[in-house]
């Protein structure tokens, strides 16, 4: 198999796998995504689908850029991955409701801004292993993954 034909099987299973693991994880094991957890998704959706369009394309230039496009979905899945492990681990603060402290104001605020709030937070992970979320796996999967594609297919002969 040659390295476009590797990387472009890579650029399919990869993003495939991690989204199949999230939809598992959400339909079979009772974990809701929050709002960052969607945006993961996204990503790995546009990989999939353009890894999808590389296959019968070829190593032809359309298919070359649908590749390039699977791995920066891949790779910017993974950095969405990053930041947001780093608002479950308190690194930093998030940017959504989900994860924004609540502000004064009057009652009245307080409780709209409750009201508001999503029931799934982003800045508390609701599983773990080995003290890695499911962010921080998709963080590390997703970047060492659209890095290694990208040197599956670019490396010298």
């Amino acid at each position: 198999m040659k390295r476009f034909a590797q990387a472009r099987l890579a650029a399919l299973l990869l993003p495939s796998a991690l989204m199949t693991g999230a939809l598992g994880s959400q339909y079979i094991g009772g974990l809701f995504p929050c709002e960052m957890c969607h945006w993961q998704r996204w990503p790995h959706e546009i990989a999939i689908a353009a890894a999808l369009f590389a296959f019968p394309l070829g190593d032809k230039p359309a298919g070359r850029t649908a590749l390039w496009i699977a791995i920066l979905g891949i790779l910017v899945s993974g950095l969405i991955g990053v930041f947001h492990a780093g608002v479950e681990y308190k690194w930093w603060e998030g940017i959504t409701r989900c994860s924004a402290p609540l502000t004064g104001g009057s009652t009245d605020d307080l409780m709209a801004q409750i009201m508001a709030t999503p029931m799934i937070q982003c800045d508390v992970p609701q599983w773990t292993l080995f003290g890695i979320s499911l962010a921080g796996y998709n963080a590390i999967l997703s970047t060492l993954g659209a890095l290694g594609i990208l040197l599956m297919w670019k490396r010298k002969p």
